[in-house]
């Protein structure tokens, strides 16, 4: 009797609970395995009537919104200084010319994608995964689903929906910004007219220079509204919730586009 007495005080609750709790590669398989149900279910439910194209309207105009100004400031400012570092290391090897050329397929092929998508990311992503958590906290999801709302189509098919179609217009946008960005910083050391910078910049573009780039933007705007919905939608610790769920789905959201960005240029180099 005393030597049971005395395992059951060397043991803990604690100890019994970390045995239930799966390991760190364990939690995030398992943490894959429920994104890919909730993608599932969104292309289900996206397909569906009835389908919400006022929600579907207002999300796209508050992404763009909110997303726009920064987007269009980081732009400029990307092709002004990749121009302005640019022009020393080709003008010693007398290859100024390519300036315009450079700037342009370094832009649209890889510089303005990802990083119009990481500012979506941190400003897009951390807005909807606070939302989504402070509406499962004060249980509004859980009141529209007993009144029938069907909340996840339009609460999460929308934003995720506006996000596909918001980040490949946010990065043209950007795209144009970061071209005249650079077509100052060429004319700050020099002068070159409008229509031969841009003259430049179009004979150089190639197919394979924009399309890759456009298509694999949905694919960021995709990874952005999904991931961002599936942390708030599934937060459930209270109101430290809310702040974990946004924090996470920029950290997740950021490291998606990085992932996506790589299979896009080795299936791009494919075709090369």
């Amino acid at each position: 009797m005393t030597a049971d007495k005395t395992v059951d005080k060397d043991s803990s609750p604690d100890d019994a609970q970390d045995t239930t709790k799966p390991s760190g590669l364990r939690a995030m398989l398992i943490e894959i395995a429920e994104m890919t149900r909730f993608s599932g279910k969104f292309f289900k439910e996206a397909f569906l009537p009835p389908y919400e194209i006022n929600e579907f309207l207002k999300q796209s105009y508050l992404i763009g919104n909110k997303s726009l100004p920064l987007v269009g400031i980081t732009a400029f400012i990307m092709g002004l200084v990749f121009t302005m570092q640019s022009q020393p290391t080709l003008a010693k090897f007398g290859a100024t010319s390519w300036l315009p050329a450079m700037v342009s397929v370094a832009m649209i092929r890889e510089i303005s994608p990802v990083i119009t998508a990481l500012i979506c990311a941190g400003k897009v992503g951390s807005g909807i995964g606070a939302e989504l958590a402070s509406m499962r906290v004060t249980e509004q999801i859980d009141a529209m689903e007993v009144a029938g709302n069907r909340p996840f189509k339009y609460i999460v098919v929308s934003k995720i929906a506006a996000a596909i179609f918001m980040v490949p217009l946010l990065v043209i946008f950007a795209d144009g910004i970061a071209l005249i960005g650079s077509y100052i910083g060429v004319n700050l050391s020099g002068h070159t007219s409008f229509n031969v910078f841009f003259g430049h910049v179009f004979n150089k573009l190639d197919f394979i220079d924009v399309f890759p780039a456009f298509i694999k933007t949905f694919f960021f705007g995709f990874a952005i509204g999904m991931i961002s919905c599936y942390k708030g939608y599934n937060s459930n610790e209270g109101t430290e919730g809310v702040g974990r769920a946004a924090n996470s789905a920029v950290v997740i959201a950021s490291l998606a586009i990085f992932i996506i960005d790589m299979i896009a240029v080795q299936v791009a180099n494919l075709f090369n």
